[in-house]
């Protein structure tokens, strides 16, 4: 009777899971569309980054959290997470902010791996995931390149 009881509670949780394999969702696509600076703290540096996340699907995303890594020219620079929660509508992109950590040596790091002449933009990529229901999670990787000058100060207006 153990290995029937097992078996019964298997089926279920496999069947879960196909079902969520098939569901033809497209992966989220999620960019850098801005960066704006917040107060540090000790010897680190702050900034809000702003994810563009677009929903190339036909029913809504709704999320409950976000978290995300940032490369700059195949370094590792900052990483940040989010409570935030809303829904990417249909066929439809949003802007999140996300708060995000640099500590001061990665800083230095990527300032030291600057190629002397003048630079205008680096390449990043990007990763993270959308959290949704209980122990799901919409994962996302993008990568493109930064402005040099989004690393200035706050946005107009504030």
């Amino acid at each position: 009777m153990p290995r029937r009881r097992r078996l019964l509670l298997l089926v279920p949780a496999l069947a879960v899971g196909a079902c969520a394999g098939l569901s033809g969702r497209d992966p989220p696509r999620v960019s850098v569309a801005g960066l704006e600076a917040l107060p540090g703290e000790g010897l680190e540096l702050r900034f809000l980054v702003k994810l563009r996340v677009q929903n190339p699907n036909d029913a809504p995303i709704d999320y409950r959290g976000l978290s995300m890594e940032l490369e700059l020219m195949g370094q590792p620079f900052a990483s940040g997470v989010s409570d935030a929660a809303g829904s990417v509508p249909r066929f439809g992109e949003a802007v999140i902010g996300v708060p995000a950590s640099v500590s001061a040596i990665a800083a230095v790091r990527q300032m030291l791996g600057l190629p002397s002449r003048d630079v205008r933009s680096l390449d990043y990529r990007l990763r993270g995931k959308l959290a949704g229901a209980v122990g799901t999670a919409l994962r996302f990787e993008s990568t493109g390149q930064l402005d040099i000058a989004a690393f200035g100060g706050p946005a107009p207006g504030r």
